[in-house]
C-alpha cells in the first residue's frame, strides 16, 4: 500500500522495489537490536542515548556491509570490506590449521571464515551465513586479532 501515485506498470514496479528494500532495514535493526543489545541500554540521558545510537549504528551497518557485499560480489578482494588486521589475522588462523580452507583469496571465502569463528557450521545445504553469525565471528576475530598485534609489538627489556 502506498499513498504515491501510481499510473502505470513501470511505476509499480519502481514502488515494489522500494517495498523490497525494506527488508534490509529490518535486518539492520535485527543487528542493531540483537547484536548491539540496543534495547538492553539503560542511559540516563538523551545526550548519552543518542551516542550510543550513533555508535551502534556504525557497528550494525558495518556488519550488514560486510554480509551483503559478500553476497553482491564473493569474488570480490577482501579488502574490498575488510581491514588489514582482520585479513592478516584470519590468513594466521588459516596457516595454523592442517588442512588450510582458504583455496582462494575472495571476499565470500574470508566471510564463510568469519561466520564459522561465530558458529557458522558450513554444511553443504546450509543457507548463506546470516548477519547475527558474522556478527558473533567478527566479534571474535577482532579478539583473535587484537592479540596477535599484543604478541607480535616488541618490547623492552
Amino acid at each position: 500500500m502506498t499513498n504515491l501515485p501510481v499510473e502505470d506498470l513501470s511505476v509499480a514496479v519502481e514502488k515494489l522495489g522500494w517495498y523490497a528494500l525494506r527488508w534490509k532495514a529490518e535486518v539492520f535493526h535485527k543487528v542493531m537490536k540483537s547484536g548491539c543489545r540496543a534495547e538492553e541500554a539503560r542511559l540516563e540521558t538523551a545526550e548519552r542515548l543518542a551516542k550510543f545510537l550513533a555508535l551502534i549504528a556504525v557497528v550494525s551497518w558495518r556488519i550488514f556491509f560486510v554480509t551483503m557485499s559478500a553476497g553482491a560480489k564473493p569474488d570480490a578482494a577482501p579488502d574490498s570490506v575488510l581491514t588489514f588486521a582482520e585479513i592478516v589475522a584470519l590468513d594466521q588462523i588459516n596457516a595454523s590449521r592442517t588442512r588450510p580452507r582458504l583455496q582462494r583469496p575472495t571476499l565470500a571465502a574470508y566471510l564463510l571464515q568469519i561466520a564459522m569463528l561465530g558458529g557458522y557450521l558450513a554444511s553443504k545445504h546450509d543457507p548463506p551465513p546470516g548477519n547475527m553469525v558474522v556478527w558473533r565471528g567478527k566479534t571474535r576475530l577482532h579478539n583473535i586479532a587484537f592479540g596477535i598485534s599484543i604478541g607480535s609489538s616488541r618490547r623492552c627489556g
